[in-house]
C-alpha cells in the first residue's frame, strides 16, 4: 500500500492507496504553522493511517506541498503561507516515519493524482491547470511527470500577455496569474470580499463596469493558459482544477466563448479543438494526496 500526503495552508490531506490505485482511506488533519508544525501534521495523518494498513503495512510515502521543491533531497523552501523558509521535509519525515519519503510540489502532485483518477492511458499526456490562489501547471507527458531543466515546468503564471494588465507582485504587468488567481483578482478588486471572485462575478452579471473588466481578464487568462499549453506541448488534455474550477459554467462557459471568438478569426486556432481538450476536474477530488501516493512508482 502507499500512502499520499498534501500539506496545503489551512488542512493536510492523506489517502491510503492499494496496489490497484483504489483510495482505500482519506484522513484530513489542521496544518500547522511553521516548519516542525507541518512535519508533526504530516506524521498525524500518517499515524491515523496506519490502522487501515493493517499488517500489510505501507510501501511508500509521498508528499505533495507549495513552494520550492528539491525532489532529489525533498528539501522544502519558500512555502511561506506554511511559515516553511527552509525544510528537510523527506529526510525529517523519514526519520520519523522509518521509511524514504518522497517530496513534489504540491501543483505537480496534483497533476499526477488527475492523471490516475482519470485513468488517462501511459501514452496519454495531460496539463493540469491550477487555478487557486495563485495559477501554475503540472505536466504529465506519456504518463511520466515532466518537471522541466530545473523544476520550472509549468509556471506559467509568470507569462506576460498583457503589457496594460494588471501587475502581480513581481512587478510584472499583465502576468497570468495576476489576471486569472484568486489572488489577483483580490487585488483587482480591492473591496475586502471573502470570495473575490463569486463577488466579481456577481457584480458582473449585475452590470458593474469595473466587475466586467476583471471577468473578461479571467476568461481570457483561462484560455490563454490553455492555449500555450496546448501550442507549447500539444498536450491531449488540459484538466482545471483549483477554487476557481469549483465555479464550473460560470467561467468555462465565459472562457469557450473567448475560444470562440479566437476560432472565429483564426482557422488554426479552430484546427487545434481547444474547447475540446479541456475538462474540469471532478469536485472534491483529493488529486494531490493521490498524485503524491503515486510518487514511489517513479
Amino acid at each position: 500500500m502507499r500512502i499520499g500526503i498534501d500539506i496545503g495552508g489551512t488542512k493536510t490531506e492523506a489517502v491510503l492507496v492499494a496496489d490497484d490505485g483504489a483510495v482505500l482511506e482519506t484522513v484530513r488533519r489542521p496544518t500547522g504553522f511553521g516548519p516542525q508544525a507541518v512535519v508533526e501534521s504530516a506524521v498525524a495523518v500518517v499515524a491515523a493511517l496506519a490502522p487501515a494498513a493493517g499488517a500489510a503495512g505501507v510501501g511508500s510515502i509521498g508528499v505533495g506541498i507549495p513552494g520550492a521543491v528539491d525532489t532529489a533531497t525533498g528539501r522544502v523552501s519558500h512555502a511561506l503561507n506554511l511559515g516553511v523558509e527552509q525544510l528537510e521535509l523527506g529526510a525529517e519525515l523519514g526519520a520519523r516515519l522509518g521509511t524514504v519519503v518522497r517530496v513534489e510540489n504540491d501543483v505537480n502532485a496534483a497533476a499526477l493524482g488527475a492523471f490516475h483518477l482519470l485513468e488517462q492511458p501511459a501514452t496519454a499526456s495531460m496539463a493540469y491547470l491550477n487555478l487557486g490562489t495563485g495559477l501554475a501547471a503540472g505536466l504529465v507527458l506519456r504518463g511520466e511527470l515532466w518537471r522541466g531543466a530545473r523544476g520550472g515546468a509549468g509556471e506559467i503564471g509568470h507569462i506576460l500577455i498583457d503589457p496594460s494588465g494588471p501587475v502581480d507582485l513581481d512587478g510584472q504587468a499583465g502576468a497570468l496569474e495576476a489576471m486569472a488567481s484568486g489572488s489577483g483578482i483580490a487585488r483587482q478588486w480591492g473591496r475586502g470580499a471573502h470570495n473575490s471572485v463569486s463577488a466579481v462575478l456577481d457584480a458582473a452579471d449585475a452590470g458593474e463596469p469595473e466587475a466586467l473588466q476583471i471577468r473578461r481578464r479571467l476568461f481570457e487568462g483561462v484560455a490563454n493558459s490553455v492555449r500555450i499549453l496546448v501550442l507549447t506541448v500539444d498536450v491531449d488534455l488540459v484538466v482545471v482544477g483549483g477554487g476557481i474550477s469549483t465555479l464550473g459554467a460560470r467561467v468555462l462557459d465565459g472562457v469557450d466563448a473567448i475560444f470562440a471568438e479566437w476560432s472565429a478569426n483564426s482557422t488554426f486556432i479552430e484546427s487545434l479543438a481547444l474547447a475540446e481538450r479541456v475538462r474540469l476536474l471532478p469536485s472534491r477530488a483529493p488529486v494531490a494526496a493521490l498524485g503524491a501516493a503515486h510518487l514511489g512508482g517513479i
